[in-house]
């Protein structure tokens, strides 16, 4: 095959495991449900008062301390070091032990083993609570471990860890690109022969007073008290995202190598691109230009043309203008209607560093089961988007290349294609 532009296609990169924490529970079995079936989990939040808050909803992980279910890291988050962790990079440590489960345990010399994490703000929750012991006792009342439990590369180096892997152990932060973009990294990696073996996604966990609050503050997430209906991606209704939490992660490897010890493929990685707006730091380019040349140059990392997608799950936020700037930008690349898209955000919330994981997780199990999910809360598109959003019902679809969109404050435009298997 050989792309657009007349160069060859480079290699398509295999997932052989996935792994996830999320609102939908800790099983792709899990999510693929709560995502078929269409319907927000946001929920009032009662973990901290919320009384003086703007935003008093959110999509809390589920199921990551049911100690009835054989999960392969439940031995591991129950350890004296594991407590010791942030919530994001607990959820991250879990779901990438489970990929790695998932993908049948493989190994290659430590130093040919690589793990990408992405993550836009470390160890959010810790900090919170520090803050308040500073403010009440002065720097004696600060933990010692505080520094080690917020830096942001606490999840990549706790899955060192646990693996005794000794190759790269890196950490990506694109604010909400940051998931895709370490999948992006670690699927370059392998087609560059520089490691053998990649553990790639991303984690995050910011339900925290300080993290609502400041996004309240933003006016970007929705202020709605009606949790189960605030979240609407490209409805004409929308007034933003709603905040989650979670960790997905994949494990990734040349395609030859996964034939060759009889590895179950999921689906491949075959394209990724990433553009920067240079526009505004929260706003989109409101034309959608660049979020369009991403999703351009991973369909000709991929050797593809836009003909050849089946679907494409958006990045929506149901924000205003994000999710017009997206519109835009599928319109630009696909023509008015072309596609259906879904957006994952209405069932799940906005999971900030770990979207684009998750979202490519739900990509993959889309594909394969040849079903586009429905869009959560979505009753109408805004009139001027030309795209042609799945709600109400899943719908039956050809099985085919998907683009899985990741864009991000700062101007971050991430797209990655996956293929079937």
């Amino acid at each position: 095959m050989r792309t657009p532009a007349g160069r060859p296609a480079r290699s398509a990169v295999a997932i052989s495991g996935m792994g996830v924490v999320t609102p939908a529970g800790c099983t792709t079995e899990e999510l693929w449900t709560a995502i078929l079936a269409g319907r927000s989990l946001a929920a009032d939040l009662t973990h901290f008062d919320t009384a003086h808050h703007r935003i008093r909803v959110g999509c809390r992980v589920r199921g990551l301390t049911d100690g009835a279910r054989d999960h392969p890291w439940q031995q591991v988050l129950a350890s004296k070091a594991a407590q010791r962790l942030d919530p994001f990079a607990r959820y991250g440590l879990a779901a990438a032990l489970a990929a790695h489960a998932d993908a049948g345990a493989p190994q290659a010399p430590g130093a040919r083993c690589a793990i990408v994490v992405g993550n836009a703000v470390g160890g959010r929750a810790t900090s919170d609570v520090e803050s308040v012991n500073y403010v009440a006792r002065g720097p004696k009342g600060v933990r010692p471990m505080m520094p080690l439990m917020t830096m942001p590369n606490a999840a990549a180096a706790q899955i060192a860890l646990q693996l005794r892997w000794h190759g790269p152990a890196l950490t990506v932060s694109t604010t909400c690109a940051s998931g895709a973009d370490a999948i992006g990294l670690g699927a370059a990696m392998l087609r560059d022969h520089r490691v053998d073996l990649v553990i790639a996604g991303g984690c995050e966990a910011t339900l925290t007073p300080i993290t609502l609050a400041g996004f309240g503050n933003l006016n970007a997430a929705s202020t709605r008290t009606d949790a189960a209906t605030a979240c609407r991606p490209f409805d004409e209704s929308r007034d933003g995202f709603v905040m989650g939490e979670g960790a997905a992660f994949v494990v990734l490897e040349r395609p030859e190598d996964a034939r060759a010890r009889g590895a179950h493929v999921h689906g491949h990685v075959a394209g990724y691109s990433a553009t920067s707006d240079a526009h505004h730091l929260s706003a989109p380019n409101p034309d959608g230009a660049f979020a369009a040349d991403a999703m351009t140059g991973a369909l000709t990392d991929a050797g593809l043309t836009p003909a050849d997608i089946a679907h494409v799950n958006a990045h929506g936020t149901a924000t205003v203008h994000n999710d017009r700037a997206e519109a835009a930008a599928l319109a630009k690349v696909f023509g008015p209607y072309g596609p259906p898209v879904t957006a994952s955000k209405g069932v799940l919330g906005h999971l900030i560093g770990a979207a684009g994981t998750v979202e490519l997780v739900v990509a993959v199990l889309s594909m394969n089961a040849g079903t586009v999910p429905p869009t959560a809360n979505h009753t109408r598109t805004e009139p001027e988007m030309e795209i042609d959003v799945v709600h109400g019902s899943p719908r039956p679809v050809a099985r085919g290349p998907v683009v899985s969109n990741s864009f991000g404050f700062g101007g971050h435009n991430s797209s990655l294609v996956v293929t079937p298997a």
